[in-house]
């Protein structure tokens, strides 16, 4: 063994020549005779070998996120998942990982968006096909999962989240009047606040005109039309919530798609890895009846609306 480490040491000290500290090449040529010792440049044979590039960095200038994208399409993006880290590579979000490879379909969550050369108003649209997304399931199963419809109207086509009996060759209606008198509310339509009648089923509730809607957008939910005070609207949540808005927050008559969807049997541990969820460590123990949520009273009103304050009505 000593032998063997010798001959490794005396092997790499004639294989690695030793480089001397050189000037700048605006101080001596190339190659220079001092003191009967050739003095040369070192050469790309005697520097160590290095990567050109970091891999990583490579990869990153090759792939183009869909949520960098700027034009709308309605084909299929592919889509890289994130594991539930951020860009610095931290978990954000536990209980995400693996999962089957999805492909992203873009969904217009504004519902009233005409196109530039149409005329202003209303407009009506038509479903051609109503499907499943596999982007609407995301790690938690109990929620989203609604089914998307491809509609289209005048030069375009979007998808759009599917209402309960949405199918394929119904005309949709989007628009933005509210009249003297509340219009008659049919499924799938897409009408202000301002202009349902009290007691109305909806769903994609926007929080803010134009916005888009970020509100009962899961599969089988439905929100519920209140009162109208004051240019504001009441709506109670699928939590029981109660929410204000203005009327002219856009909304969707009707209940999400995909009722049944909270009645469905996982059957196995595998199902949910292949849904994208992640089991937790060995170490998670379930708490007993003495933890978790207790009988309280709903939280107060949520409101969109900039009300005046006292102070300044006074």
């Amino acid at each position: 063994m000593a032998l063997r480490a010798v001959t490794r040491a005396l092997g790499s000290l004639s294989l690695t020549p030793r480089i001397a500290a050189i000037p700048g090449p605006s101080v001596l040529p190339a190659a220079q005779v001092t003191n009967n010792v050739l003095l040369q440049l070192p050469s790309a044979s005697m520097l160590l070998p290095c990567r050109p590039v970091l891999t990583s960095v490579a990869l990153s200038a090759k792939f183009v996120s869909w949520k960098s994208r700027t034009k709308y399409t309605t084909m299929p993006v592919k889509m890289r998942k994130s594991g539930g880290r951020n860009h610095t590579g931290r978990i954000q979000v536990h209980g995400i990982g693996g999962g089957h490879k999805q492909r992203y379909r873009m969904i217009d969550f504004l519902r009233f968006r005409p196109e530039q050369e149409s005329k202003p108003g209303p407009f009506e649209e038509k479903v051609i096909s109503v499907r499943y997304d596999p982007c609407r399931q995301v790690w938690d199963v109990k929620w989203w999962s609604a089914d998307i419809a491809l509609v289209a109207g005048g030069n375009r086509k979007r998808w759009i989240i599917a209402t309960e009996n949405m199918k394929a060759g119904d005309t949709i209606l989007n628009s933005d009047h509210i009249g003297r008198m509340a219009v008659a509310a049919r499924e799938g339509d897409a009408h202000p606040l301002g202009a349902l009648p009290v007691g109305t089923l909806i769903n994609n509730v926007e929080s803010e005109p134009g916005r888009g809607a970020q509100y009962i957008r899961a599969a089988g939910t439905c929100g519920v039309l209140l009162r109208k005070v004051n240019g504001t609207a009441i709506i109670q949540l699928p939590s029981k919530r109660q929410m204000q808005v203005l009327e002219t927050c856009t909304a969707t008559v009707g209940r999400v798609s995909n009722v049944d969807h909270n009645k469905r049997v996982i059957g196995k541990a595998g199902r949910n890895r292949w849904l994208g969820k992640r089991p937790n460590s060995g170490l998670w123990h379930r708490k007993g009846g003495w933890a978790g949520r207790k009988i309280r009273p709903l939280p107060p009103m949520k409101s969109y609306v900039k009300l005046p304050s006292a102070a300044a009505q006074s």
